[in-house]
Formats: structure tokens, C-alpha cells, sequence
């Protein structure tokens, strides 16, 4: 099963970041992939060309995104959408996604943290 890829947004914690890449996910950030300050659209299309899962905070835009991209038949990797809760909650809850679903079953698809419990 291969793996889900993830780019956080930029307003992702870098404790989320470091604590991801400690359990052995693939992560990039906007910061390090030099997209700081680009809006979300761009922010989603760098996701989508390589093949990453968008993670964000950005409940609203993303979500009207993706919305969009469905409509346009306008494939992507995927959305992971969460309120800003504690770090460990927003951990626990992305590691048991991260081990349910592949990088496959994420194409075009919005999750909200929410619903992993």
C-alpha cells in the first residue's frame, strides 16, 4: 500500500511537522518548499503536482476547492481539513487516517479530521 504524501499549509504547527516526520511520514511544508505566501489555489496545484495530500486548517477555502476541481472533472491528491486543535488530538487523529487509507484512496478526495476519532 503505498503511502499518503502530505504538504502542509503554512500555518500548520512546526511541532505537528517535526512530530509527523518522527513517526516516518513524508512531509513537506510550505516554508520549505519555497510557496510561502501563495494563495491557496497555487498552494493546492504545487499539492497536486507532486503528488501530495494538502493538509490545512483552511476549512472554508479548501473545501470550496475542492468542490470546484470536482465540478471542473479536475483531478487532485487529495484534502485534509481539521480545526486547530491540540497538537497530540491533530496527531492521533492524522496517524490513524495515515494508516487507513492509501495515497490512492485519497485521490480526489476531502476528509475532515474530524470524522477520525
Amino acid at each position: 500500500m503505498a503511502r499518503i504524501s502530505l504538504y502542509l499549509d503554512e500555518h500548520i504547527q512546526s511541532s505537528v511537522t517535526e512530530a509527523l516526520k518522527a513517526r516516518g511520514v513524508d512531509v513537506l511544508t510550505t516554508q520549505e518548499a519555497g510557496n510561502r505566501g501563495k494563495d491557496d489555489v497555487n498552494q493546492h496545484i504545487f499539492a497536486t503536482q507532486n503528488g501530495r495530500v494538502l493538509f490545512s486548517y483552511n476549512k472554508r477555502h479548501f473545501a470550496k476547492i475542492h468542490y470546484e476541481w470536482m465540478t471542473e472533472k479536475r483531478p487532485h491528491d487529495g484534502i485534509i481539513l481539521s480545526d486547530q486543535l491540540p497538537v497530540g488530538m491533530i496527531l492521533r487523529r492524522l496517524m490513524k487516517l495515515f494508516f487507513s487509507l492509501a495515497s490512492g484512496d485519497m485521490k480526489n478526495r476531502l476528509e475532515y479530521l474530524s470524522t477520525w476519532r
